[in-house]
């Protein structure tokens, strides 16, 4: 009977539908520690993981081991060559969490525009009235830059176009009449769109080709009281020159929800940088979220043992092809 491991509980609707399936049992390990993990991980046929590291030495525990399923899009954590050395495919849930991700990065761009962290810790302190050290501003008639522009970077596009925004998009791997047709202006020049751009959002994956992205001369070449938001991966970020930025104001500020160490260590100078509005993490973690990224994952595991997944969903796909 395939076993299915949850690291860390899911949605209670995804377990029910897992469970519902013929032969199919359903295990929850919480808390997971390496003692619990190495206990029970060579009896799964399948995982679904939240913030686990799955490396090569987990892997080799786990001899009966047909899927894993991350329950987001991100997998910094996994080993994908291990798994692939041995013909497991790992899924993610690559629609499940959009809105909710988009919706988040542009609460982090409001909250900055209207400096509500401030005038919240005023009002509580019964201090009425507009500070000129709190200044606001409208998104509407700012130029956005947008880079990433898969299906949460061109949802975070329709939105600052909503809000009245110019929006720019720089994503190489998108055709430019793809982006132009969407209504957007193609970033070609990327100095040429930090120059332009008031707000800078951050959408894309973190990979060989965008890690450390965001550095010292990206930044330099930033039009000056830029405001930065990554809601991506925290490794796209060179977190001590982003500090420096804010330190000296040629960054005004930034809203991030993600970091290169997670959970975020004590010692990150940004955690002590003004003017920026910090999240653990936590773009995803709405309720609708939460239980669409759940049945993603059992969807792609039931899927797996019926010998019918989607390779879509698939980071991996060439082992699909090995295995049929």
């Amino acid at each position: 009977m395939p076993h299915v491991l949850c690291l860390r509980p899911i949605h209670p609707d995804a377990i029910a539908l897992m469970r519902a399936a013929p032969g199919v049992t359903v295990e929850v390990l919480d808390p997971v520690t390496p003692e619990s993990l190495s206990a029970r991980i060579a009896e799964a046929d399948a995982i679904t993981v939240r913030i686990t590291r799955i490396d090569a030495g987990l892997i080799a525990q786990a001899p009966k081991l047909r899927i894993v399923a991350r329950h987001g899009v991100g997998y910094d954590a996994v080993d994908v060559e291990a798994l692939t050395a041995r013909g497991i495919p790992l899924t993610v849930t690559p629609d499940a969490n959009a809105v909710s991700v988009a919706e988040h990065a542009l609460m982090l761009m409001l909250t900055i525009a209207r400096q509500t962290l401030g005038y919240h810790a005023r009002t509580k302190a019964a201090q009425w009235g507009f500070p000129a050290e709190l200044p606001t501003f409208d998104l509407a008639g700012r130029t956005v830059l947008v880079i990433g522009f898969g299906r949460i970077g061109g949802r975070v596009a329709r939105l600052c176009a909503a809000f009245g925004m110019t929006v720019l998009v720089r994503d190489p791997y998108v055709p430019r009449n793809t982006i132009k047709g969407a209504g957007f202006t193609p970033a070609d020049d990327l100095d040429a769109a930090l120059a332009a751009a008031d707000i800078v959002t951050l959408h894309c994956p973190s990979n060989s080709e965008t890690r450390g992205l965001v550095n010292e001369a990206f930044l330099k070449a930033a039009k000056p009281g830029v405001v930065l938001v990554n809601t991506a991966r925290g490794t796209l970020v060179d977190e001590p020159a982003l500090a420096s930025a804010l330190a000296s104001g040629h960054v005004a500020a930034a809203g991030l929800d993600v970091f290169a160490v997670e959970p975020v260590e004590p010692g990150n100078l940004l955690l002590k940088a003004p003017n920026v509005v910090l999240m653990p993490h936590s773009a995803a973690a709405t309720a609708e979220s939460m239980r669409r990224m759940a049945m993603s994952c059992a969807e792609s595991i039931l899927a797996c043992f019926d010998g019918r997944l989607d390779p879509h969903v698939v980071v991996n796909p060439e082992v699909l092809r090995r295995n049929a």
